[in-house]
C-alpha cells in the first residue's frame, strides 16, 4: 500500500530520542525549551509554546485570545473536527465561512460580507481561525486588515504549513496573525509522533499560553495571590490543562526540524511533477494563493464528474483496491451529526459542499518515489478514463 503521507525518519532521529531517554528528563526539561527555540527561530518569531498535539494549541490558543461562553469563533469548513471544536471546548458559539473555489480556503471575500452583516447584528465573532490548507496560507493580509476593522483575533491554524511561507515570511512569524498553530503529527510536514505548538510574537500571550498548558499553575510570585511560602511553592491561578509535550517528542522534533527544508523542497518537486502529469486528465488541479508558498501538507485534486465514467467513490475506491491509500481532505465540518445538531444543513456552505463530492488526497510525502507516482498517475487515469 502507498500511504497519503507517512513520517520520514532517520537514525539522527533515534539518536535525539536515545540522547533523552539516557538523560535526567524524560519531560519537563531542557529538550522542550530547545525545541520551541529551534522553531521560534526558524518561524522568525519570539515565542514558541510546546505541547501535547495541535488540538491543544487550539484550545489554548483561544482561551488566550479571551474567548468563552456567549462568544463567536468563525472557521472555514473545509478542515479537521479540531479547528472548530476549540471554540465549543471555551463555550462559544462556532459558524463557517465558506470556501473560495479557486485556492479551497476561506473565502476572505465572503468573510468580509459575512462580518458586515455581523457588526450591523451586533454579532461579530471574537475569534477568527483561517486554515492553511493542504500548507497554502490564506490572504493573510486581507485577513489581518479585517481583524483590526472588526476588532478579532486573527489565529492561523497552520498544522499544515510548517515550512511554508506568505508574503516572502515564515507561516508562524506573527505579522499577521496574533497566533500560529503548527501540528507534529506523523503525517505532517514534520513529526514530534504527536505534538503541536503556539507561536506568537506578544510575550502575554506566551506567558499565558504557558501556564494554561500545565494546570494553570505558576511559581512566579509576581503572579500569585498574598506571599509566596517558599522556594517549594506554587499557585493555581486559573483553571489549566495537562497539555505539555514530553522531552522525548520535543528531541524528535527538533531533529525533524534540521531536514525542514528538505522535506519542503522535496514535497514542492513532486507537486511539480503531479501538475505535470495530470494536466491532461479530467482534474481540477490545485491554485496557488498569491504571495503563499504552500509546504504541500496534502495534494488534492477534484474530479470533473460530469467528464468521467466512474462516480467519486468509485474512483477513491478503486484507487485503494490498486494499492494506493488516497484519503479525503475534509467532510465539510458543518455536516458532522454534532453540528447538524446545533442547527447546520447541507446547503448552508455550497462551495464546501461541491468541494467535498469531488476531491481526492493522493500520496504526497518525501520518501515518495518517481515509480511509485508514476503507478498513481497511471491507476488514476485508468479509473477516470474507464481503461
Amino acid at each position: 500500500m502507498i500511504p497519503y503521507g507517512r513520517q520520514s525518519l532517520d537514525q539522527a532521529d533515534i539518536d535525539a530520542v536515545l540522547g533523552v531517554l539516557q538523560s535526567d528528563w524524560l519531560t519537563q526539561g531542557p529538550a522542550i525549551e530547545a525545541f520551541e527555540q529551534a522553531m521560534a527561530a526558524a518561524c522568525e518569531a519570539d515565542h514558541g509554546v510546546a505541547v501535547c498535539n495541535a488540538t491543544a494549541a487550539l484550545h489554548i490558543a483561544c482561551l488566550a485570545a479571551g474567548l468563552g461562553p456567549g462568544d463567536r469563533l468563525w472557521t472555514t469548513p473545509n478542515t479537521f473536527l479540531a479547528s472548530a471544536n476549540c471554540g465549543r471546548y471555551c463555550g462559544a458559539d462556532v459558524d463557517f465561512v465558506d470556501i473560495d473555489p479557486r485556492t479551497w480556503n476561506l473565502d476572505v471575500e465572503v468573510l468580509a460580507l459575512k462580518l458586515q452583516a455581523a457588526e450591523a447584528s451586533g454579532t461579530l465573532p471574537k475569534v477568527v481561525i483561517a486554515v492553511a490548507f493542504s500548507g497554502q496560507s490564506c490572504d493573510m493580509r486581507r485577513l489581518a486588515e479585517l481583524a483590526e476593522r472588526y476588532a478579532f483575533t486573527l489565529i492561523e491554524d497552520a498544522s499544515h504549513a510548517v515550512g511554508a511561507a506568505y508574503a516572502g515570511r515564515p507561516v508562524g512569524c506573527g505579522e499577521f496573525a496574533a497566533m500560529t498553530v503548527f501540528s507534529f503529527h506523523p503525517v505532517k510536514i514534520i513529526t514530534s509522533a504527536e505534538g503541536g505548538m503556539v507561536m506568537t510574537n506578544r510575550p502575554e500571550l506566551a506567558e499565558h499560553l504557558r501556564r494554561l498548558r500545565s494546570h494553570g499553575m505558576t511559581r512566579d510570585p509576581a503572579q500569585m495571590v498574598g506571599d509566596s511560602h517558599g522556594p517549594w511553592y506554587y499557585q493555581q491561578v486559573e483553571l489549566g490543562f495537562n497539555y505539555r509535550m514530553t522531552d522525548l517528542q520535543a528531541a524528535l522534533g527538533r531533529s525533524q526540524l534540521n531536514k525542514l527544508q528538505g522535506f519542503v523542497q522535496r514535497r514542492r518537486y513532486l507537486v511539480a511533477r503531479y501538475q505535470r502529469l495530470l494536466q491532461d486528465l479530467p482534474l481540477t488541479l490545485p491554485q496557488a494563493q498569491p504571495d503563499a508558498q504552500s509546504a504541500w501538507h496534502l495534494y488534492v485534486v477534484r474530479l470533473q464528474l460530469q467528464r468521467i465514467k466512474h462516480s467519486h467513490r468509485e474512483v477513491f475506491e478503486g484507487l485503494r483496491k490498486a494499492g494506493i491509500g488516497v484519503n479525503l481532505h475534509y467532510i465539510p465540518v458543518h455536516l458532522q451529526p454534532y453540528y447538524r445538531e446545533l442547527g447546520f444543513a447541507e446547503g448552508d456552505f455550497p462551495e464546501a459542499e461541491d468541494y467535498y463530492a469531488q476531491a481526492i488526497s493522493l500520496p504526497m510525502y518525501p520518501e515518495l518515489s518517481e515509480t511509485q507516482q508514476d503507478y498513481v498517475v497511471q491507476q488514476l487515469q485508468h479509473w477516470i478514463q474507464g481503461r
